[in-house]
């Protein structure tokens, strides 16, 4: 599958917040309010389109990518780019990150000078850990916000 990058747009941030995940997954439905579209339209968003120009996922990179209460914990102090990802609910759990995740490596990577890679997931997600394990990305630490235990993992 061919995927292009571009500027996120209002209406593409409008389609995202719509996104609805099936539980466990549902932990990463947004909330639909005007903070959580300035989040996506204010800050390093981008659109991911397929190759029909239908909105596929999406990618952030900075720290719009970390989860706040790391911050203090030092799960960010080494100065890496931090990024993360979601695709649209109907294209998860079927394989289809095999193609995805390597576009968005490589997207970033030209935007950022190939600056090393950071993320953070939810230790819940097993599925998402072992495609980014399987791209060479190893655990760092892990730490708690609210209840979740998130991990942070580079690339390496």
């Amino acid at each position: 599958m061919l995927f292009r990058m571009t500027t996120m747009t209002a209406a593409y941030a409008d389609q995202i917040l719509l996104w609805s995940y099936e539980p466990p997954y549902d932990f990463y439905n947004s909330d639909q309010d005007e903070e959580s579209l300035r989040e996506l339209l204010e800050n390093s968003y981008y659109a991911i389109l397929d190759e029909e120009d239908q909105l596929y996922g999406f990618c952030c990179t900075g720290p719009s990518a970390q989860v706040p209460a790391g911050i203090p914990l030092g799960a960010y102090e080494e100065d890496l780019l931090d990024f993360g990802l979601g695709m649209k609910p109907e294209f998860t759990g079927k394989g289809l990150g095999k193609e995805f995740l390597p576009f968005v490596l490589a997207s970033i990577a030209e935007l950022h000078d190939h600056k090393p890679l950071r993320l953070t997931v939810a230790a819940f997600n097993q599925r998402a850990i072992r495609l980014y394990t399987g791209l060479g990305f190893t655990k760092v630490t892990s730490f708690d916000n609210r209840g979740t235990t998130f991990i942070t993992m580079v690339q390496t």
